[in-house]
């Protein structure tokens, strides 16, 4: 059975880049979220295996949507992506639980190596 997936972005097209390579490589997208409170929201609905978190986003970030989601699930399996320059953001992430993160713009190599080990 194919992992599942919950994407979190702002952007659409960022959704779109990462859904197409998740799809390519044998995932299931069972969810999309444009902030971090829907993040929320769709992780406690869908209960995704892997979660994919933007950073910067309105409303609530990623770092703060990552904390509720592993009050939720301590074990939940997040990896948050980032532009470059956010690098002490990406550090609050991981000490906030998160397994990974990937560097935008996006290589679908390095998407998918870090959800394989993410998921390990």
């Amino acid at each position: 059975m194919a992992h599942t997936v919950l994407i979190v972005d702002d952007a659409a097209f960022m959704r779109m880049m990462i859904k197409d390579i998740l799809l390519k490589n044998g995932f299931e997208v069972v969810g999309e979220a444009q902030d971090g409170q829907q993040a929320v929201d769709k992780y406690e609905e869908l209960k995704p295996d892997l979660v994919t978190m933007d950073i910067t986003m309105p409303e609530k970030d990623g770092i703060a949507a990552l904390k509720e989601i592993k009050q939720i699930n301590p074990n939940a399996t997040v990896i948050m992506c980032s532009a470059m320059g956010q690098q002490t953001m990406v550090i609050d992430a991981i000490q906030a639980g998160a397994k990974d993160f990937v560097v935008k713009p996006f290589q679908a190599d390095r998407v998918i190596e870090a959800i394989t080990k993410a998921l390990d």
